[in-house]
């Protein structure tokens, strides 16, 4: 992905990595990593070093009634080359569950 998360400008210089470039690549990368279609993005941030980090929730498991499956939210950083650099779990719950 690194060759293609940012353009050049005519100076050469590589352009900021785009939140939208940010997403696509943090959601392909953790889902080959885990082996699950990422469900949604929840939030989205830039990071100081000119990369992102990213909230992918996750199916980790599928239940009948699916209100009852659950679901995980995992940070996902990219650099600003677009890479994987880390992830974590955030946070389990139930598809039906509510913050209040």
């Amino acid at each position: 992905m690194g060759a293609e998360s940012s353009e050049t400008h005519p100076s050469g210089k590589p352009e900021k990595l785009s939140a939208a470039f940010a997403i696509r690549a943090a959601t392909e990368q953790f889902g080959a990593l885990i082996g699950r279609a990422p469900e949604a993005v929840s939030g989205i941030r830039a990071l100081p070093d000119g990369g992102w980090s990213v909230l992918v929730d996750v199916v980790e498991l599928e239940r009948i009634p699916a209100t009852t499956s659950i679901i995980a939210t995992y940070r996902v950083d990219v650099d600003p080359a677009g890479e994987l650099c880390a992830c974590e779990r955030l946070r389990r719950y139930t598809r039906g569950t509510t913050d209040m």
